[in-house]
């Protein structure tokens, strides 16, 4: 219980910077929404989508290479591998920075920014300054410097928010007023540009705070240790490549699949928009994982470990069932944080969400692989989702839209779930607690249904029975599971009063 207590405080705290951050950035939605049409966001969608694809691509599992590594002091010294790795990073970086621009103009009309072809300027800049900080903050968990890691994952949160006001909002009510103040910089109609201009601006002052995190080092190259490092994370990349193009594809491909350029970005906005509604268990996931890779290493050199694997995957599932039924029961209420002109997509919330539940209990699973080092498996789990979301978005997307996206997404998960599970009981048995699971996933969906299936018109007694429906959910968490004389800052209340003599 000891081990699990530490990772929920190291969750905490790296969660502070994950889910404060990405909560702070999902309320750029409504401001994104509100000022552009949906084709406008459906080009954001895309380009954030290659985005996320080529930062896996050019990272290359190094941060769980270096995990790997750093913690097994016979492949040498820590800060050895660190180095290592980051001079790789930074060469196949800079290679990519060549192809960009050697390949300019049949990309821009890949990405379709003729018109705008600095568009892909920016996305490069974006990639490059994401890829060169990942190992630096790759460095600060494992010097378990989690406090240094959340500030400077907020200030860039923080930054990017303001320069979006910046550019988004308060320059356009200038240039009504006094246009020649800003004329110099400012273009009225660039409209979507300035989303990446302030992404860009960001990631570059970022990179910059990070600048001791990589000189501050003893620099030493280690060719042979990096063949090793290559070769144990060869199989994270086509995992972690099969993974995000399980998450992307589908906005990567929506432009292909439809001969109408403006329909299928109009689609895309709307997709994406509400996709965004969904990203509060995303948030939980991420910041489960800041704190789970590095411990599940860690926790790998001392005795107990499985027990404490099953009990942290069984509270990850409570938590996240946990955060399915608040976002569906409110969605009256979070619905707002889009444009009205969005709602058509909120039928793919629900959908989306058990999908992220789902792959979250993947990378629980997904221990197993990564401790016995056969990553491979990972690799192939990855490649029977990413069958399953080409498929069904090829046949189906055209026919029947976005809703297609997020049926992919559930069935990609669920199957790689079960797999998963299935062969890591035979390779690493784990006595997973499935029928106290099992209890939490039925209640759950017995509360949903409940709450969908009782009709109430009034705005405020739905909000109120729903409300009560969540607290049933809470009650039984407290009864069987999280007794609050355990909770910090409640449990004093139950401690033992010495006697007055």
């Amino acid at each position: 219980m000891a081990g699990v207590k530490s990772l929920a405080k190291d969750t905490a705290i790296y969660g502070m910077s994950s889910i404060v951050g990405k909560f702070l950035n999902w309320c750029l939605t409504p401001l994104y929404t509100y000022l552009l049409v949906p084709e406008a966001y459906g080009l954001v969608v895309n380009y954030y989508s290659w985005i996320g694809l080529m930062l896996v691509l050019l990272t290359y599992g190094l941060e769980t290479g270096f995990f790997r590594f750093a913690n097994d002091p016979a492949k040498g010294k820590p800060q050895t591998v660190y180095s290592t790795c980051m001079t790789s990073l930074g060469s196949t970086t800079l290679l990519f920075l060549g192809i960009i621009f050697l390949c300019f103009t049949p990309l821009t009309r890949a990405l379709h920014c003729e018109q705008n072809p600095e568009y892909l300027v920016l996305v490069a800049l974006i990639i490059c300054f994401d890829v060169f900080s990942a190992l630096p903050f790759a460095h600060l968990r494992f010097c378990q410097r989690p406090l240094r890691f959340a500030f400077l994952k907020l200030f860039n949160i923080a930054l990017t928010i303001g320069l979006n006001l910046f550019f988004l909002v308060l320059c356009p009510m200038i240039a009504k007023h006094a246009p020649q103040w800003i004329s110099w910089f400012y273009n009225p109609t660039y409209g979507a540009g300035y989303i990446l201009v302030s992404n860009a601006i960001a990631s570059f002052i970022l990179l910059l705070t990070l600048l001791p995190e990589i000189f501050r080092i003893h620099w030493n190259f280690r060719f042979d240790l990096l063949k090793e490092i290559l070769r144990y994370s060869f199989p994270l990349l086509v995992l972690g490549l099969a993974g995000t193009m399980n998450q992307n594809l589908d906005k990567l491909l929506f432009p292909y699949l439809f001969s109408d350029q403006t329909t299928a970005m109009d689609q895309l906005g709307i997709y994406g928009a509400n996709a965004k509604i969904a990203v509060v268990m995303i948030m939980f996931t991420q910041a489960f994982r800041y704190a789970y890779e590095p411990f599940i290493f860690a926790k790998n050199k001392g005795e107990d470990k499985r027990s404490t694997y099953a009990l942290a995957m069984k509270f990850f599932i409570i938590v996240d069932l946990f955060i399915f039924l608040a976002v569906m029961f409110f969605l009256d209420i979070l619905r707002y944080f889009i444009d009205p002109g969005y709602f058509a997509g909120l039928k793919v919330v629900p959908v989306i969400m058990l999908a992220e539940l789902f792959s979250g209990i993947f990378f629980n699973l997904s221990l197993w692989y990564k401790l016995t080092d056969r990553t491979s498996w990972g690799v192939y789990f990855s490649l029977i989702g990413l069958a399953i979301i080409v498929t069904v978005n090829i046949i189906w997307v055209p026919r029947f839209g976005y809703i297609a996206c997020a049926w992919a997404a559930f069935a990609c998960y669920l199957v790689m779930m079960v797999l998963s599970w299935l062969i890591g009981q035979h390779y690493y048995p784990i006595n997973y607690n499935l029928r106290s699971i099992g209890k939490y996933t039925v209640l759950a969906l017995l509360l949903y249904g409940i709450a969908f299936w009782v009709h109430i018109d009034h705005i405020v007694l739905r909000l109120g029975f729903r409300t009560i429906l969540l607290g049933i959910y809470l009650f039984y968490l407290v009864k069987h599971d999280l007794p609050l004389s355990e909770i910090p800052g409640i449990n004093r209340f139950f401690k033992p009063q010495k006697q007055s003599l």
